[in-house]
């Protein structure tokens, strides 16, 4: 097992690993220990009573937080004719057809969101074993596979997230830079536990919401009091 730093000793000696956290005062304490030289991001990890091998428990959409990520978000589209130029228009980093499917399939993934017009979804398909496990394969659930790729497009950068539970019902996302105000961050938050709870499969039983905890990029997680981060979401 690795050595703590002195730094990292600090910052974990700084979190109270058995309590549970109002929002604010996690907020603060994550921000204070976010003290690399980069801006870090804030991660924040939901435990759900889900189990994703079944359908009915499965959750995935897509959340638009009112601040923002502070994340430049490179958005490939495939379409063709006008609404080519339409997703350009809009600030599509990679825009193309065949031609997109070509530098896809030879290893070349330059960019970290995928739209695609619904003609296109023949062709996208054949890269299902490439987007697929790095979960960019356009999707007409989370609006991905649209005919507005303008709009699809603006709100893929203006801080549009999708969220998908892994196989242990976790969800995980970075839903801010730490050099963002505290109360932009709980309004990020607030919407994303927000769009988790709106998503809320038919199949799950039980509390839905089991275990929230925040941390930083490279600090120690703290835990969330889930009973008070929902009421304040509600």
């Amino acid at each position: 097992m690795a050595k703590l730093t002195k730094k990292q000793k600090s910052q974990a000696g700084s979190v109270d690993r058995e309590k549970l956290y109002g929002v604010d005062e996690a907020l603060a304490l994550v921000k204070a220990n976010a003290t690399s030289k980069f801006d870090e991001t804030l991660e924040v990890a939901i435990n759900l009573s889900v189990d994703p091998r079944h359908a009915d428990q499965m959750v995935r959409g897509v959340v638009t937080l009112p601040k923002g990520t502070g994340k430049t978000v490179r958005v490939g589209v495939f379409a063709r004719g006008p609404k080519a130029d339409e997703a350009r228009e809009a600030g599509a980093d990679v825009v193309g057809a065949e031609d997109l499917l070509e530098i896809v399939q030879g290893g070349t993934i330059d960019f970290d969101r995928c739209i695609a017009t619904p003609d296109m979804m023949g062709l996208v398909g054949r890269l299902g074993k490439v987007l697929g496990p790095k979960g960019l394969m356009p999707n007409p659930k989370l609006g991905t596979v649209t005919m507005n790729v303008g709009e699809a497009v603006k709100a893929a950068k203006g801080g549009q997230v999708e969220f998908r539970v892994e196989k242990a019902g976790i969800i995980h996302s970075g839903i801010g830079k730490l050099s963002f105000p505290a109360e932009d961050l709980k309004a990020n938050f607030d919407a994303f536990l927000d769009a988790i709870v709106k998503a809320k499969p038919s199949g799950a039983k039980g509390k839905y919401v089991e275990k929230i905890a925040f941390s930083s990029t490279m600090g120690p997680g703290v835990k969330i009091d889930t009973a008070a981060a929902q009421g304040q979401a509600a």
